[in-house]
C-alpha cells in the first residue's frame, strides 16, 4: 500500500483528532507519586506497586491504571456525562488504589515534581527506553529523565466542540487559559530536595525539554483551522521512535514526520503512534486534553477539573474567560516562575474562578462549589498557590502546610 501523503495526514487529523459533537462529556487523568510512609526518600519498586494494585482488582468506577517510567501511578477515568458523575467515580477509584497500597505502608501523594527523590527509570516497555535514548541523543538527557520519572499532573479531557466554529473557539480558549491554569495550580517548587526558584518546576521541565513536541501548538494567538495547525505541528516534529515490521524498536531515526512522509513510508498506524509522542499543553485526541496542570494534593485534584470544565462548557463562563484570559495568554514563563504572584495572572484567575463558581450549578455540579470556593479563598484570592504552602518534606496526600515560603533563585536542578 502507498504511504501517507500530507493531505492524508490532514484528513486523518481533521476526522479523528477534531471530531466534533455536542459538548458535555468530561474525563480526567490523575498522576501520583507512590511513597513509603516510613521513608519518603526511598524509591518504591514499581513491580511491587503493580502487584498490590492488581491484587485489589479493577477500580470500581472504571478508571484505567497505568504507570509512568519513574513508577508514577496514573488513573485515567472513563468519560462521563458531567462533572458530578466524574468526580464521584474517580474519587472512588483513587480511594480504591490508596486502600490497596495502605497495608504495605504506601500512599499516593500529589506534587507536580517529585520534591525529594532524584529520577529513577523503572519502565520495562521498549517505548520508554527509546524515549530515553531519543532525549539523550537530542541533548535533553537530564530534562528527559526528569519529565519521564519525576513529574505528575492532573489532566482534564473535554469535548472538541459542537461544530467547526465551536471547535476553533474552544481551541483558542484552552490555549489562552493555559498560563492561567499553570499559575493557579502551581505545585512544584522543589525538585530532588532543592528549591528551583519556580512555583511550577514541572512546566519549566516540559517547556525546555524538546520544543518541537512540547511547546504550545497555538503560540501567536492567530485564528485559523485548528486541524491545519495540528497537522503542521505533527509534520514538523521529529520522529521519536519507530516500530519496525520485525517488531524491533528504533529510537530517533533522524527525520521529521514530514520528511518521513516524503519518503512514502509511514502509514496510518505510524501517524497515530507519532501523535502519541507529541506533548503540547493542549493536545487534540478526539477531545481536548489539557496537560499543563501540576498534580495536586488529594483534596484539591477536582478543582482544576471543575474550573476548566465550567470555563469551556458553560456559555456565560466561556465569554468571561475569553476576555479575562486573552491578556495573559502568552505568560507561560511568568506562570511557571511566579504563579499567582504575577499580578496579571492573579487578576485573570480571580475573574475566571468567579465565573466558574457561578457556572457550576448550571452544569449540575453544585456539590463541587464548596471545594472550589475553599481553594479560591485559600489560594486564588490571596495570590498564592499550593507551591507557597512550603513544607520542607513532601506532605501526605490531602495535607498541606500553612507557612508560606519565599522562592530562592537557584538554577534549575535538572540542568545540573
Amino acid at each position: 500500500m502507498p504511504g501517507l501523503t500530507e493531505d492524508d495526514v490532514y484528513q486523518h487529523i481533521y476526522g479523528v483528532c477534531f471530531k466534533t459533537g455536542p459538548p458535555g462529556t468530561v474525563g480526567a487523568e490523575t498522576e501520583w507519586f507512590v511513597v513509603d510512609g516510613r521513608d519518603a526518600t526511598a524509591h518504591v519498586p514499581a513491580r511491587r506497586v503493580r502487584m498490590l494494585v492488581d491484587e485489589a482488582g479493577p477500580p470500581p468506577g472504571g478508571s484505567t491504571v497505568t504507570y509512568e517510567p519513574g513508577g508514577q501511578l496514573e488513573l485515567s477515568s472513563a468519560p462521563y456525562p458531567g462533572l458530578s458523575a466524574l468526580h464521584s467515580a474517580l474519587a472512588g477509584d483513587i480511594a480504591h488504589v490508596r486502600d490497596a497500597l495502605a497495608p504495605a505502608g504506601l500512599d499516593l501523594v500529589g506534587h507536580g515534581v517529585d520534591p525529594v527523590r532524584r529520577p529513577r527509570f523503572q519502565a520495562e516497555h521498549p517505548r520508554y527506553g527509546c524515549m530515553r535514548d531519543y532525549f539523550s541523543a537530542g541533548g535533553f538527557a537530564d530534562a528527559g529523565m526528569a519529565m519521564m520519572c519525576s513529574t505528575a499532573s492532573v489532566q482534564v479531557c473535554l469535548d472538541i466542540g459542537a461544530d467547526r466554529a465551536d471547535a476553533a473557539r474552544r481551541w483558542r480558549l484552552t490555549h489562552a487559559l493555559g498560563p492561567l491554569l499553570v499559575a493557579a495550580f502551581a505545585n512544584s517548587p522543589l525538585h530532588a530536595g532543592r528549591r528551583t526558584g519556580l512555583r511550577s518546576s514541572r512546566q519549566a521541565i516540559w517547556t525546555e525539554l524538546d520544543p518541537c513536541r512540547t511547546l504550545p501548538v497555538l503560540r501567536d494567538g492567530a485564528d485559523g483551522d485548528p486541524a491545519e495547525a495540528w497537522t503542521r505541528y505533527a509534520l514538523d516534529a521529529r520522529v521519536m521512535l519507530v516500530k519496525t515490521a520485525s517488531g524491533a524498536w528504533v529510537s530517533d531515526p533522524g527525520m521529521s514526520f514530514r520528511e518521513w512522509v516524503a519518503k512514502g513510508e509511514p502509514g496510518a498506524r505510524d501517524l497515530d503512534y507519532h501523535l502519541s509522542t507529541l506533548f503540547p499543553p493542549v493536545r487534540p485526541r478526539g477531545w481536548l486534553e489539557l496537560r499543563m496542570i501540576d498534580a495536586l494534593p488529594d483534596r484539591y485534584w477536582p478543582v482544576p477539573v471543575a474550573v476548566a470544565t465550567a470555563l469551556l462548557d458553560d456559555p456565560a463562563a466561556s465569554r468571561v474567560a475569553e476576555e479575562a484570559a486573552e491578556p495573559v495568554a502568552r505568560r507561560w514563563a511568568e506562570a511557571a516562575r511566579a504563579g499567582l504572584a504575577d499580578a496579571p495572572l492573579a487578576a485573570a484567575a480571580r475573574t475566571c474562578f468567579t465565573a466558574a463558581l457561578d457556572a457550576l450549578p448550571r452544569l449540575g455540579a453544585a456539590g463541587l462549589v464548596p471545594l472550589v470556593e475553599e481553594y479560591a479563598r485559600r489560594y486564588v484570592e490571596r495570590g498564592r498557590t499550593p507551591a507557597d504552602d512550603g513544607p520542607a518534606r513532601p506532605a501526605r496526600a490531602g495535607s498541606a502546610g500553612d507557612a508560606p515560603t519565599t522562592m530562592s533563585e537557584e538554577d534549575l536542578t535538572w540542568h545540573r
